[in-house]
C-alpha cells in the first residue's frame, strides 16, 4: 500500500518530504527495528528518542505531536491519526498474512455423538470431543484435542484453540475466544473440615456462565460454581494463567492480567484493571473502574468507583506509595536515629558530670 492510501484509509494527514518517491509500505515493525518500506507507530513518549534512529519509510503519530520538537530523519514521512496505537492495530491486520489455524469441517478422529447439536459451517480438529446433547452455534470453531462436556452449550463465532475444556452444562456465549489449554468449569475447591482432621469434598453443582465477546488467555483456569453460576460478562478480557475461583462475577469489560488469583464469591465490577500476580480475597466486593496495580493483594471490599489500588494490604495508589518510598528511607532514618540516641546519651552524662 502506498502511503496516501494508508493516510486515506486511516483518515490521517501525510506531513513529510518527498513523499511521492516513497517506497510503498510493504510490512508493520517496531519502530526500532523497522526498514525502508516498513510503517511503524509511535504511541508512547519513552519511544520518541528513535525518530532520530528509526530507518521506517513512515510512522503514524498522534495530531497532537509536536514535529517541530520530533522532526527525525529529514526523509521520515508522519502519518498524523487519532490514536497512533489503534491504527497501527489496524495496518497490522490489514497487511499480514494470516494463517489457517483451523481444518474446514469435522476431522474423521473427532467424535461427535448423533443427539449434538452442529450450527452451520463448524470446523472441529483432530481428536477433540464434543458431548452428548451438547450446543455448538454456526461459524465456531474447535481446534485439536477439545473437550465439550455433555449438556455443554458454545455460541456462534467462537474459536476455541487447542486442548480447551468446557465442562458439562457449562454455557459460552458468541465470538469468544478460549486460548490453548484453558479449563472452564472445573470443580471449584470447596471441602468442609471434619472432626477426624479430614476434608470432606463439597459438590460442585453449578455451572459457568461467560457471555459474548470474552476472551480468555492460554491456561487459564475458571472454576464452576457450588451452586448458582461463576459468571464472566460481555466483552472482559482475561490474560494467561489466572485462577478464577468458584460463584465469582467478573463484570462487564474488566481487563485481568497473568496470574492473577480471585478467590471464590467474590464480584469485580465493570470495567476494572486487575495487574499481574493481583490476589483477591473471597467474599468481597470491588466496585467499577477500580484499578488494581501488579502484585497487590486485597483483602476487603472497595465500595468507591474509580480509585486505584497498589501494595498488600492494598491501599489507595498515591497514598501507598508514599508509604512505599518512606519504607524504603527507613534504614537511613533508623542510623541517623540511632546516632541522635547516642549523641543526647553523651550530653545528658556530661551535664550529670557538672
Amino acid at each position: 500500500m502506498t502511503i496516501h492510501e494508508i493516510a486515506e484509509w486511516l483518515g490521517g494527514k501525510v506531513v513529510g518530504n518527498n513523499i511521492e518517491s516513497a517506497p510503498d509500505i510493504e510490512r508493520v515493525a517496531k519502530i526500532e527495528e523497522a526498514d525502508s518500506g516498513s510503517l511503524t507507530f509511535l504511541a508512547n513518549p519513552k519511544y520518541e528518542k528513535h525518530l532520530g534512529t528509526t530507518h521506517a519509510t513512515a510512522v503514524l503519530v498522534s495530531r497532537k505531536l509536536d514535529l517541530k520538537k520530533n522532526v527525525g530523519r529529514a526523509s521520515l514521512i508522519f502519518i498524523r491519526v487519532d490514536d497512533p496505537y489503534v491504527a497501527f492495530l489496524h495496518v497490522l491486520k490489514h497487511i499480514t498474512p494470516t494463517v489457517e489455524l483451523f481444518a474446514t469441517g469435522i476431522h474423521s478422529t473427532a467424535i461427535v455423538p448423533s443427539n449434538a447439536i452442529m450450527g452451520k459451517n463448524i470446523s472441529i480438529g483432530s481428536h477433540a470431543v464434543i458431548g452428548e446433547h451438547a450446543i455448538i452455534g454456526d461459524n465456531t470453531k474447535i481446534g485439536v484435542g477439545c473437550v465439550i462436556g455433555n449438556h455443554a452449550q458454545v455460541g456462534s463465532e467462537c474459536i476455541l484453540y487447542p486442548n480447551v475444556v468446557v465442562y458439562h452444562q457449562c454455557k459460552i456465549g458468541n465470538r469468544v475466544i478460549l486460548h490453548a489449554g484453558a479449563v472452564i468449569g472445573s470443580d471449584g475447591f470447596g471441602f468442609a473440615p471434619k472432626a477426624d482432621g479430614t476434608y470432606e469434598k463439597i459438590p460442585q453443582l453449578g455451572i459457568v456462565v461467560i457471555d459474548d465477546d470474552v476472551e480468555i488467555g492460554a491456561n487459564t483456569t475458571i472454576d464452576r460454581a457450588t451452586i448458582g453460576d461463576t459468571h464472566i460478562h460481555c466483552g472482559a478480557k482475561i490474560d494467561n494463567l489466572v485462577q478464577i475461583a468458584h460463584n465469582v462475577v467478573i463484570g462487564e469489560h474488566t481487563v485481568i492480567a497473568a496470574q492473577t488469583g480471585i478467590s471464590g464469591s467474590t464480584k469485580i465490577g465493570k470495567h476494572c484493571m486487575l495487574a499481574g500476580q493481583v490476589g483477591i480475597a473471597g467474599h468481597i466486593e470491588i466496585a467499577d473502574r477500580t484499578v488494581i496495580m501488579a502484585q497487590s493483594g486485597i483483602p476487603k471490599s472497595i465500595g468507591e468507583p474509580g480509585k486505584s489500588y497498589f501494595g498488600t494490604p492494598a491501599d489507595e495508589a498515591r497514598k501507598a506509595q508514599r508509604v512505599y518510598i518512606a519504607m524504603k528511607m527507613l534504614p537511613d532514618m533508623l542510623r541517623e536515629f540511632t546516632a541522635l540516641q547516642k549523641k543526647v546519651a553523651e550530653l545528658e552524662r556530661k551535664l550529670l558530670e557538672k
